[in-house]
């Protein structure tokens, strides 16, 4: 039996605003098992990016449960989430995040040297990632002499350099032409298919979210739609 990655029940998640406390999620329940190439949509602030937040350790629930890779994260000091966020998660941002000073192959490298990895070894298995995502080649190129699909792509290497269960992709695509756009999603649609990789991915883009196996739609903090796709992109 496939193990679940993901389990939350009954999260939620709560802001203190001005006029108040808004309720962000909502009795979120939901299971996610390895494997999964799961879309999440809903409009702007329908609780899609706080419920990414909370999956990737970025940030606490208020009220929940929320276990990942069966261990209850939410005792778990920031030292120790920091930690599980380096081990078990990688992440790629819509603005890539890269440090605009550093080279291709330093920015890859970096969760490898939060890891404690040697300096040797981080670069050569950064090099390897860059040559996985067919950059090789661009390893000491800056950020700003890449095009943005060689950044994208640079991040999604970053995102692999510690081998993750899980990497959480949000809006990925948004910076990018359609072209690029296409480039990306085939190749996160080969990391799951072919290793295996759990991908979650946030977008408002259907035609984006038809990659994955499965959609999760969210409204005014709750899930109002969670069904497999009979069809994904080609």
């Amino acid at each position: 039996m496939t193990m679940p990655l993901i389990e939350v029940v009954n999260l939620e998640k709560d802001y203190a605003t001005g006029a108040g406390v808004f309720q962000a999620l909502r009795g979120v329940s939901l299971t996610i098992v390895e494997g999964e190439f799961v879309a999440i949509m809903g409009a702007s602030g329908s609780g899609k990016s706080t419920f990414m937040n909370l999956l990737g350790c970025l940030d606490r629930p208020t009220r929940g449960s929320y276990r990942l890779h069966g261990q209850d994260v939410s005792g778990l000091s920031s030292d120790q989430l920091a930690a599980l966020r380096n081990r078990e998660i990688g992440f790629v941002f819509q603005g890539f995040n890269l440090l605009p000073k550093l080279t291709a192959l330093d920015n890859v490298a970096l969760p490898l040297m939060y890891a404690g990895m040697a300096r040797e070894a981080r670069q050569q298995q950064a090099q390897a990632m860059l040559e996985r995502v067919g950059l090789g080649e661009r390893s000491h190129h800056t950020p700003l002499q890449l095009s943005g699909g060689q950044q994208q792509r640079v991040a999604i290497a970053r995102a692999l350099a510690t081998r993750p269960r899980i990497i959480f992709a949000d809006e990925p695509t948004g910076n990018l032409d359609t072209e690029t756009s296409r480039q990306v999603m085939d190749f996160f649609r080969q990391l799951n298919r072919e290793e295996g990789i759990t991908l979650v991915l946030v977008t408002h883009e259907a035609d984006i979210a038809a990659y994955a196996r499965r959609r999760i739609r969210f409204q005014d903090g709750r899930v109002v739609e969670d069904v497999v796709q009979t069809e994904v992109a080609a």
